[in-house]
Formats: structure tokens, C-alpha cells, sequence
């Protein structure tokens, strides 16, 4: 199968023109180059947006290495833009109680110790709704690893269901909760009636959080991968999740692929071009459906804005491998020395001419 003449448009194009998302997500199995592929998205998308904030959640950042800046939990105006900020946060990390903190949260911090996997949510929640306080056009978020994300997708209904169980202990046990603040230690003024409040308040914004990231005009993923057996793997357990968690996805980035097979002399090389080609055919089977955009291998590393702006071309134009392996650059090199090595030839001619004439 020719996928590239069935799928010409090959590019994230789509995402740039949806005017209406809000969230997009990209993530993918460790080390295909997820955030790079994020970096560039945040760069294309702060050309049409009005402002743009990229949150790396991977405990493992590598957002500050990407733009070569450091970047903190608090967002961060990227060097060389306006309208594009970046921040990194550990959502399975910031749980810890900040110094002068009311007694309230800490007695809240209890009871999400007693449902598995809600004391990530509510600070996950927490990131949420501060992000939603910032007012951007965008957000990109640059995920963990593959099992991470799902966790980090799955967040919203822990939290949502986690909560909804919390609340329910009003009904269940009447004062039993005024008793409970006494006991944790809780002041007077953060009684029951504070503490559901606060609860309610979170439960709202997870909620609307959680109706965004279901709606396909607010909320897309864009998963990322490389040609190669658990990539694929990886790609088809995510697509399936997302769909199960009806996270609209429609975008794949197939990073790290070698061109130009009939150029090149090694015979690893050329090997290692058929077996992605092996699963590039794969890929284009399963997602038939998909925007499927294809990035070269580069002998290095895509590190900081200019390096990030200049790749970012083949983002939004399908990569066009030229006849032979030479570069734009290398033929330009190769036309100026053809150029000048004519005028020495036309001179050599000229002094013959003139030799012969002088006979």
C-alpha cells in the first residue's frame, strides 16, 4: 500500500485550524520524542493563538532541556515569544501540606488518603484549576510515559466518583464530620459546612473539566511514536483507552523514520528501512482514519527555539526526502562549486583561444 499518495495531507494542520480546542494532549510511549513533538505544537499553535501554555506532567521533565530554559511549577514566558508560557508540575507529587496551610486542607488530605488514587486527582484538580484561572486561548500538555497519562486521564472520574463519596458521608453519619473536625484538629470557622463547601467547589470544576476533555471540539489527544514493534503496541492500547474514556484522538505523529533507502550504502541501515517500513504499513492499516504525520530521523538532537522552529516545518507540510541523500544545503554547495569550477573551465578555454590566436 502507497500510504503516502493515500494520505497526502500528513500533517497537524487540523489542530491548528480547530479554533475551538482547549486542551490538547500528546503523549506516547518513553522516548519517542513526545515532547519535543509538544514543544513544536506549542509554537505552531502561539502563531494562530492568542496565548498558548504548555504543562509538562512527566516527573521525568524534559521541557527546560527542549526550549533550553528553566522552567518551574509556575508558567513562564518561553524566550523569544509573547504569547507562549510553560510550566512543569509533578500532578503525583504536590501533596504535601504548604507551611501555614489552614487545618482544613490538611483534614481533607485524610479523608483523600482513604480512596485509592484521589489524593493525585485532587492535586491534579488542583493544577486544573489554576490553570483555568489564567485565561489561554490553549493548553498543551506534554504527558508521562503511556501508563502515567491513562492515570492522569482517569483523574477526573477518580476524582469526580472519590468526592461524590466524601459527600455522601453528610447524609450517612449527619454530624458525624463536625465531630471529625474536632478530632483532626480543625478550627471552629473551617467546620463541616467549610469543608463541604469546599469539596462541592472542587467537584464543580472537575466536573466541567471532565465534560471538556469528552467533547472533541474542546479537548484532542495527539499520540506519538516511532515505527517499531512496541510503539505500535503502545499506540493501539492508548488509542483504545482514550476511546473507552471518549477523549477524541485523531492525530498520530510517527517520529524517527528513515528516508531515502535507495541512497544509502549500509546494509543495517537499509535492513533497519524495511522493518519500518513493516510497521508504517501497519500504522496506516490501523489508523486509516487518522492524520498521520511522519517526521525524518535527525543525526541530532532537536534542542532549543531555533533548532524546534526550524523542524517544525514538517509538522504542517508532508517531508519531502529529496532524490539522492544531499540536503538543500549540500546541493546549493554542490551547484556553487559546479558553478565555479564552469568560470575556470570558460578562463582555461579563453587563455587556449588566445594561445592558439598568438601561433
Amino acid at each position: 500500500m502507497d500510504s503516502d499518495q493515500e494520505l497526502p495531507e500528513g500533517t497537524v494542520q487540523n489542530i491548528l485550524e480547530q479554533e475551538s480546542l482547549k486542551w490538547v494532549f500528546v503523549g506516547g510511549k518513553g522516548g519517542v520524542g513526545k515532547t519535543t513533538c509538544s514543544s513544536i505544537l506549542s509554537i505552531l499553535l502561539s502563531r494562530v493563538r492568542s496565548s498558548v501554555l504548555i504543562i509538562s506532567t512527566d516527573p521525568a521533565h524534559n521541557l527546560s532541556d527542549a526550549f533550553q530554559q528553566r522552567f518551574t511549577k509556575n508558567p513562564t514566558l518561553v524566550n523569544g515569544f509573547t504569547n507562549l508560557y510553560a510550566m512543569e508540575v509533578d500532578p503525583t507529587v504536590e501533596n504535601e501540606e504548604p507551611p501555614g496551610s489552614d487545618g482544613m486542607d490538611g483534614f481533607l488530605s485524610e479523608l483523600a488518603n482513604a480512596i485509592p488514587g484521589i489524593d493525585e486527582a485532587m492535586s491534579f484538580a488542583e493544577m486544573l484549576k489554576l490553570v483555568q484561572t489564567m485565561d489561554y486561548s490553549v493548553i498543551v500538555f506534554d504527558t508521562a510515559p503511556t501508563g502515567h497519562t491513562l492515570r492522569l486521564l482517569q483523574f477526573p472520574s477518580t476524582l469526580e466518583k472519590g468526592l461524590g463519596k466524601m459527600m455522601s458521608l453528610k447524609n450517612k453519619f449527619g454530624g458525624l464530620l463536625s465531630q471529625m473536625t474536632r478530632l483532626f484538629g480543625v478550627d471552629d470557622e473551617f467546620g463541616e459546612d467549610a469543608i463541604l463547601g469546599k469539596m462541592e467547589g472542587m467537584k464543580d470544576i472537575i466536573e466541567q473539566v471532565n465534560r471538556q476533555f469528552k467533547d472533541p471540539d474542546l479537548t484532542t489527544f495527539v499520540c506519538v511514536c516511532i515505527p517499531e514493534f512496541l510503539s505500535l503496541y503502545e499506540t493501539e492500547r492508548l488509542v483504545q483507552e482514550l476511546t473507552k474514556f471518549e477523549i477524541d484522538t485523531h492525530n498520530i505523529i510517527i517520529n524517527q523514520v528513515l528516508f531515502n533507502e535507495e541512497a544509502v550504502e549500509s546494509k543495517l541501515l537499509k535492513a533497519r528501512m524495511r522493518m519500518q517500513q513493516k510497521y508504517l504499513d501497519q500504522f496506516y492499516m490501523l489508523y486509516d482514519d487518522f492524520n498521520i504525520t511522519k517526521l525524518p530521523l535527525l543525526p541530532e538532537e532537536v534542542c532549543g527555539v531555533d533548532a524546534l522552529t526550524s523542524f517544525s516545518c514538517h509538522f504542517t507540510s508532508p517531508y519531502q526526502p529529496s532524490i539522492d541523500e544531499g540536503t538543500v544545503e549540500e546541493l546549493e554547495k554542490r551547484v556553487a562549486t559546479l558553478t565555479e569550477q564552469l568560470k575556470d573551465a570558460e578562463a582555461e578555454l579563453e587563455r587556449l583561444r588566445k594561445g592558439k590566436q598568438k601561433v
